[in-house]
């Protein structure tokens, strides 16, 4: 039989076979470019506005340094950086955005540990009320939690911050990570018992390196959505501004201010950017993962 399969002709594709493949993916191509090139011009766009200087760009337009590559200049950037709003509010959005994702993805994972694989009362009806709290608009808690803030010295702090952004990142953090939990295999956990692990150590050495994928993903979630925050900011930050803040802030202040507000936006689009990318191989994997059993 293995010979008679080796002796077998390998049937391949033709040149026309080709075309009409190619010529069937194309329409999903065109409407692939056209969406990339509509994301790709407004941030080119920001970067070499950031590159240029105030004349220039009310003059000429971005689009000139294309063609003159020696109008560019690093002025601007080196501007942003010895300005002490700027680069305030950028050491503060680090501060929050890295609290407001580590502390919830921690609260979420043991959590979602629990409802995954623990047997207590109420567990079930419990977390109906966690995915419940998934259509909660956030704006239904500013005032509430503003008043709560001022009694509580909260308020215009770091850390008041960091705290909401925990309390309405828990919900959809506690739901990924409980159905992510759920698929490990059930035998595994048996087995640790077996050998006398507790739910301690079956948690930190067992679930967490699985779940990594899908810890990665959230991460990447939970830090974007803190990055660009800008109506929880507002509402409870006064001295405390994190870097969407400063640059409403210019722009509301020094409308024609262009060198500051350009370089200061492409520098907090470029950062959570590149979170992005050092982690998307694990947020890919986040999202299929379980999609397949």
């Amino acid at each position: 039989m293995a010979t008679v399969a080796e002796e077998l002709p390998v049937e391949r594709e033709s040149a026309a076979q080709r075309i009409l493949r190619g010529i069937a993916k194309a329409p999903v191509h065109i409407v692939l470019i056209v969406v990339g090139v509509f994301w790709l011009v407004p941030t080119l766009g920001l970067f070499f506005t950031s590159l240029l200087a105030p004349q220039e760009f009310t003059e000429q337009g971005w689009w000139n340094i294309i063609s003159k590559p020696s109008l560019a200049t690093l002025d601007n950037y080196d501007q942003v950086f010895n300005t002490e709003a700027i680069t305030s509010a950028l050491w503060t959005t680090v501060l929050i955005s890295v609290g407001g994702t580590v502390l919830p993805i921690a609260v979420a994972a043991m959590a979602a540990y629990a409802f995954a694989w623990l047997e207590f009362p109420g567990r079930d009806w419990l977390f109906i009320g966690v995915i419940a709290m998934l259509v909660v608009p956030i704006q239904m808690a500013l005032i509430p939690i503003f008043k709560l803030y001022n009694n509580l010295n909260l308020y215009d702090t770091v850390l008041g911050l960091i705290l909401f952004h925990t309390a309405f990142g828990l919900p959809f953090a506690i739901f990924l990570l409980r159905n992510f939990f759920i698929g490990i295999p059930k035998d595994l956990m048996e087995a640790a018992r077996i050998d006398g692990a507790s739910e301690v150590r079956i948690f930190l050495r067992l679930i967490l390196p699985l779940g990594l994928p899908a810890i990665a993903s959230l991460a990447i979630f939970q830090f974007l959505w803190t990055w660009n925050d800008l109506l929880v900011a507002l509402t409870f930050g006064q001295d405390t501004k994190p870097i969407t803040v400063a640059i409403f802030t210019q722009l509301r202040q020094f409308g024609s201010n262009i060198e500051l507000i350009a370089p200061a936006a492409f520098v907090s689009l470029a950062l959570p950017l590149a979170v992005f990318f050092a982690f998307q191989r694990y947020f890919v994997q986040g999202l299929l993962a379980g999609s397949v059993k």
